[in-house]
Formats: structure tokens, sequence, C-alpha cells
């Protein structure tokens, strides 16, 4: 890990310490820096849950990731400061799909004298601040989340009202790699799985969020929505450029099949 150019990517200046501050900054910094994307997976380029890929796709290459490589790189760089981190694998949609879903997300847990923190960059419109692991609500710049306690030692992190996925739940057993890098070949290689099935990208920026579903383009703030639709190849690869701050020209070799997969998943958007 080289940790200055990591900090140099997310713009975080002075000296990181294993504090609470440092983990605020540096996990807002980090949210507010790089999009989460998923271009990879309709690219056909194989992603795996390495820290080190991570680091090449994301600081040298400045590109965007999903959870596996965005908390991956979070909890390497949080590490090499001096934090205590365990990976915990989360379960997307576990309350529908049980536990079958578990390792369907990767979440970091965060051991600092003030108690446990919970540090997630990797879901996408989730919160921009870690929070602590208690029963509660979550505010994070005017977007609300709740935190969940529930039996048998799960957590439930539901997401704003008008988030993407709804929640997530974890425990607090270190996640098995294997369970992880399964996972993670799964979502990218499984008809069923939505990452094949479509383009996302998201970015929070400024006091919005930014949402890319296939040919859906969404500015999020509380309360507010902006709602346009992406009409050709070239537009699409600008949105992503624009939008997202993501330099992907090749993108544009996979704009037959966003449309085609966009009209089976949103055909209310689409019409």
């Amino acid at each position: 890990m080289e940790l200055q150019a990591y900090l140099e990517r997310i713009g975080f200046t002075g000296l990181p310490r294993p504090d609470l501050a440092t983990l605020k900054a540096l996990h807002r910094a980090h949210a507010l820096s790089i999009s989460y994307e998923n271009l990879d997976v309709q690219l056909g380029r194989p992603l795996t849950t390495s820290p080190a890929e991570a680091f090449d796709k994301i600081v040298r290459r400045g590109r965007g990731g999903w959870c596996y490589e965005m908390n991956g790189l979070l909890g390497a760089a949080l590490e090499e400061i001096g934090f205590k981190v365990t990976r915990l694998a989360g379960g997307v949609h576990r309350m529908v799909r049980g536990d079958e879903a578990v390792g369907n997300h990767l979440v970091l847990l965060v051991e600092l004298p003030e108690g446990l923190w919970i540090a997630d960059v990797g879901f996408g419109d989730g919160s921009r601040d870690p929070f602590p692991l208690q029963d509660g609500p979550i505010r994070s710049d005017g977007f609300e989340y709740r935190l969940q306690r529930l039996a048998g030692g799960w957590w439930r992190l539901h997401n704003h009202d008008a988030g993407g996925a709804p929640n997530f739940d974890f425990s607090l057993d270190p996640a098995d790699p294997a369970l992880l890098s399964a996972k993670c070949l799964e979502l990218q290689t499984s008809p069923a799985s939505v990452f094949v099935m479509t383009a996302i990208a998201q970015r929070h920026m400024g006091d919005e969020i930014r949402l890319l579903r296939g040919r859906a383009f969404r500015r999020l703030r509380p309360g507010v929505k902006e709602d346009s639709l992406i009409d050709t190849a070239a537009e699409f690869v600008a949105v992503l450029q624009r939008e997202f701050e993501l330099d992907i020209p090749e993108a544009a070799t996979v704009w037959d099949r966003v449309c085609a997969r966009h009209e089976e998943l949103f055909p209310k958007a689409s019409a």
C-alpha cells in the first residue's frame, strides 16, 4: 500500500493517525472523491477482492469500484495507518433472500477507544460518514439512515428512503476470505446478478448523490429527485466522465446491451 498516493487520490491533507477524527476525515474524503461503479463487470473484465488490485485500479488508474474494491482499499489504508480493522461479510437483501446473500457485500469494523465503528464506502449511496455500532438513526448530510440491532448477533443498516438497495445485514464475525471471493465471482458472472444485468454508477458530490442505472441518470438531494434518460452511446460516455469523473471511452461498446437490459429492468423509465 502506497499510503501517500491513496491520500492524494482522496484529497486528504495532514498527518493521518489511528484516531476517530482521522477515520471520519478519511471516510468522507473517500466517499466524496471516488465513484462506486461496475463498468468492468459490464466490459467483461475480471475483478477480485485483492486490495492491491483495487489500489492499482482506483489510485493509479483513477477509476472507481464496487464494495470489494472500495472497502478493500479503505481497509488496507486504515491498517497502514495503524487502525485495528475487521472485515465483515454483509448481506444485501438478506431480509428477503436469507443467508444466501451473506458475502455479497464487504463491511469494515474499526475498533477505537471510543468504541466500535462501522466504515463502509462501498454501499454506493450509503452514508458518507462512518457510524458507531449502536442501534438508532444515522444522519449524513441530510440523508437519513438507520442501524438496527437484530436477533442472533445480526445488525441491519437501512438505506435512506430514496436509496437503491434498501438494506444490508452483517454480523461481527470476521469474514471468510473464501466466501467473499466466491461471492465476488458470482456477482460478476451470474446472469441473475444486477451487476451483470446493467451498468451502475453512484457518486457523492456536493449536496447530492448521483446515480446511474442503465440509461437512467438521477440527481438526488434530500427530498428532491431529478431524473433523465441517456439517449446515445456518446452521451453515456460523456455522463460517466462529467458526472462521475470516470474516463472510460470503451464503455460505448456496451451501450446496446445497456439499452436492452435497461428496458427489461426498468420498463416504466424507458417508456
